[in-house]
C-alpha cells in the first residue's frame, strides 16, 4: 500500500507525556511512549507474547533507559523494540528477535508523524520526507496550530474541500463568501512532483480572516505536496485589513484513521504576534465547523475516483483544482479512503 510510504501527522507534541499513548494511523493501532533521550517511539500496539495492547502499559526505568511494560505479563521492551526482560523468567536472555514492531516516527511542525513503510531510515535522515510547508521557515510569520477534529469522512473527502472556492457563498456565508458573490473565475493547475499547484485564483470575501474590516477580493494560491496534506496562501486587498502588509498561510495536515475516519489539524502562518492564540483558533474552528457537517453528510465518505466507483459525480470547470487532485490520486495509486 503505497499510503505506508508517506509520512502522516498521529498526535499532537504535547499530548505524549509520561504515559503510552494509543494511536491509529491507516486502521493500523500504534502506541507511542518516549524514551530516557526525549525521543518518540512508534510501534504496533499489540505485545508480541499475547497480543495485549502495549498502550495499557508504563513507562518503567532500566539500567539501560527507559523501557516498555506490558501490563499483561510485564515483558520489557528497550528503545527500538527488543524485549530486555521477561519476568517468569528472570535468567532468559531474550534473542533479538524477540521484539516488538517498531515504526519511524519524528516531530515537526508540533506534531507527531509517523512512517509505517518497513526498512524506513533513520527518521533524522527521513524527515526530508515529510509534507513541506514552506511559510514555517519564515521568521516574520507566527506559527499556530488549530484541532485536532475527528471528522467522519475520508481523508481526501477533506483535502477536495479545503481545495474549493465555489462551496464559500453558501457554507461559509457571511464569512468567506456572498451568495451575491458565487462566480468562479478561471485558474491555473498544474501538476508538481509532489502533487498539484492551483495559482490565480480569487474569491470575493465579506470576511477573509479574523482581522478583515471588510469586503475584499482575495487572492488563493493552494499546493497539494501529499496524498493527504494541502496549503493555501491568500493575500487580500491591503485596504480591507487592519494589520498591515498581513498576510496568511495556513496548512491541512491529516491522519487518516480508517478509510472513513480522520483526524484533521491546521497550521497557521500569519505575521500576527500580538492577537492570542485562542482567537486565532476561534475564527478557524468556526469555518471548520462550518464544513464539518457538510463533509460528514457527503456519500460515499471515500472519493469516488476509480472507474469503478459506486456513483459517479458530476464536474465542472470551477472543480478544475479537485479533478487534478483526483488525477493525482489515481496516478499515486492511493486506495485509502478512494473508491
Amino acid at each position: 500500500m503505497i499510503e505506508q510510504s508517506c509520512w502522516h501527522p498521529v498526535a499532537q507534541v504535547g499530548d505524549l507525556g509520561a504515559a503510552p499513548l494509543a494511536v491509529t494511523l491507516l486502521g493500523q493501532r500504534l502506541v507511542l511512549w518516549r524514551g530516557d533521550d526525549g525521543l518518540a517511539q512508534a510501534w504496533d500496539d499489540r505485545c508480541p507474547h499475547r497480543g495485549a495492547s502495549l498502550s495499557l502499559g508504563c513507562v518503567r526505568s532500566g539500567p539501560d533507559g527507559a523501557q516498555l511494560e506490558c501490563a499483561y505479563h510485564g515483558w520489557r521492551f528497550g528503545a527500538g523494540g527488543g524485549v530486555v526482560s521477561v519476568p517468569a523468567l528472570p535468567g532468559f536472555v531474550p534473542p533479538a528477535t524477540h521484539r516488538a514492531t517498531a515504526h519511524a516516527v519524528a516531530e515537526s511542525y508540533g506534531l507527531l508523524w509517523v512512517c509505517l513503510q518497513p526498512d524506513v531510515a533513520d527518521a533524522a535522515e527521513a524527515t526530508a520526507s515529510i509534507p513541506a510547508f514552506a511559510a514555517e521557515q519564515d521568521a516574520r510569520l507566527r506559527k499556530v496550530n488549530c484541532g485536532p477534529y475527528l471528522v467522519a469522512t475520508s481523508a481526501p473527502r477533506i483535502v477536495e474541500n479545503f481545495l474549493d472556492m465555489a462551496h464559500f457563498g453558501f457554507v461559509h456565508e457571511h464569512w468567506l463568501g456572498s451568495r451575491e458573490h458565487t462566480v468562479i473565475a478561471d485558474y491555473t493547475v498544474v501538476a508538481t512532483p509532489t502533487g498539484l499547484l492551483a495559482t490565480g485564483c480569487k474569491a470575493w470575501q465579506p470576511r477573509s480572516s479574523v482581522h478583515a474590516e471588510g469586503g475584499a477580493e482575495v487572492e488563493y494560491t493552494y499546493e497539494v505536496n501529499a496524498p493527504y496534506t494541502a496549503v493555501l496562501t491568500k493575500i487580500p486587498e491591503s485596504s480591507s485589513v487592519a494589520l498591515q502588509d498581513f498576510r496568511e498561510s495556513i496548512a491541512l495536515f491529516i491522519c487518516p484513521l480508517t478509510p472513513e475516519t480522520s483526524q484533521v489539524w491546521f497550521r497557521l502562518a500569519m505575521n500576527d504576534f500580538e492577537s492570542p492564540d485562542a482567537k486565532l483558533q476561534a475564527f478557524q474552528h468556526t469555518i471548520f465547523t462550518q464544513d464539518q457537517p457538510v463533509l460528514e453528510s457527503q456519500r460515499p465518505h471515500c472519493l469516488p475516483i476509480s472507474d469503478h466507483a459506486p456513483v459517479r459525480e458530476l464536474h465542472s470547470a470551477a472543480d478544475r483544482s479537485a479533478t487534478a487532485y483526483r488525477r493525482y490520486l489515481r496516478e499515486r495509486g492511493i486506495t485509502f479512503g478512494t473508491c
